[in-house]
């Protein structure tokens, strides 16, 4: 079966077509990560730092893709995902300014939506950014909801921290 669309986002951007927002958006589907994680603070009141970050990675040829989403959010920076390994040179995009992902990012996938399980993600990450805004992550009660908001999807990860230990 052949079909006129472009496969990927190095054919889209070498045929001269300019990259549309729902492309970012499904891009972000398969190679995106909305991540809130968890850092022992001792300056901190419960002692846990709350962290809220926007990644999406591609491969070297891919990365135009990313400086186009880098420019159409207006925020973020791009980086070598594992600078000093001989075999990734995958490149990855990551939004950490509060701000920008209320202000920017968080409007953008608003606006266009995600498709996959990536969509259930990115509303545990507005809704966990919405306590951190209102400073709830600084409370007992504030920070168990953000961890059972975190915990609440089922799939295989490397957490660093176990729930359990998060709320001992």
């Amino acid at each position: 079966m052949s079909s006129d669309n472009v496969g990927s986002a190095d054919n889209q951007q070498a045929a001269g077509k300019e990259i549309s927002n729902e492309y970012l958006a499904g891009f972000t589907d398969g190679e995106g990560c909305f991540y809130v994680g968890f850092g022992k603070r001792k300056d901190l009141p419960l002692k846990w730092q709350v962290i809220t970050e926007f990644h999406v990675s591609q491969n070297p040829g891919g990365k135009n893709v990313l400086e186009e989403f880098k420019k159409r959010l207006d925020c973020g920076y791009l980086k070598l995902n594992h600078a000093k390994s001989l075999k990734d040179k995958t490149w990855i995009l990551i939004v950490k300014d509060r701000e920008d992902l209320k202000e920017k990012l968080i409007p953008f996938f608003q606006k266009h939506r995600l498709h996959t399980s990536k969509q259930k993600d990115f509303e545990i990450f507005v809704k966990v950014l919405e306590k951190i805004e209102t400073g709830k992550h600084l409370t007992k009660d504030g920070f168990k909801q953000i961890v059972d908001l975190v915990f609440a999807t089922t799939r295989v990860t490397n957490k660093r921290y176990s729930k359990e230990s998060l709320l001992s």
